[in-house]
């Protein structure tokens, strides 16, 4: 029999690198499962369902929350996302190593119904570069770059709530620390 793998949860605030740490991650590490949210946003330019995310209406998304099919779920900028419970307990019970890159608060939430899973908090190396890596993303207004760099600073004080704290110093370095975190949690 497989002995189950160990959920990792990955969660840090808006631009401070999640999406790019994965795909390093990703290509370090090609046996690890990462799981697909779903959202109630509309699909960005280059986003296909079921790759990026699950897309889904706002009905849809009330019947998973309501049928308990959701591990956790979150309202960010005013549209909801959540992470598919079963994809999660069929690749641990496969013993495959489990990824999951959320915001704060769902990561709170898998932490109350799964609390042997390992927290991963993604830190910026300083406030002045997440706010470099906002303003050069150029897809949002000077307001929501202060709404989003509010909100992080309020999500940087709960980073003594995760078993581990990486800098995203350096993409590389950052997925390969969390890649040494994934393959620890198999042994």
């Amino acid at each position: 029999m497989v002995s189950p793998a160990r959920l990792t949860v990955l969660s840090g605030p808006s631009g401070v690198g999640k999406g790019t740490v994965v795909a390093e991650v990703r290509r370090l590490f090609p046996h690890v499962w990462v799981s697909v949210s779903c959202t109630t946003r509309r699909p960005r330019q280059g986003e296909a369902d079921g790759v990026q995310y699950h897309f889904v209406s706002e009905a849809q998304f009330d019947e998973l929350i309501a049928t308990d099919r959701l591990l956790e779920y979150a309202t960010f900028a005013g549209n909801r996302y959540g992470t598919p419970r079963r994809p999660v307990e069929q690749h641990l019970a496969a013993g495959r190593p489990t990824l999951l890159e959320i915001e704060l608060q769902g990561a709170r939430q898998v932490r109350q119904r799964m609390p042997e899973a390992q927290f991963v908090f993604l830190a910026p190396p300083s406030e002045g570069e997440l706010r470099d890596r906002l303003t050069g993303r150029g897809t949002e207004t000077d307001d929501m770059i202060e709404a989003r760099l509010t909100r992080a600073r309020d999500e940087l004080e709960a980073h003594d709530e995760f078993d581990v704290v990486v800098i995203n110093d350096d993409v590389e370095r950052a997925a390969a620390e969390v890649v040494s975190l994934l393959s620890a949690a198999m042994a």
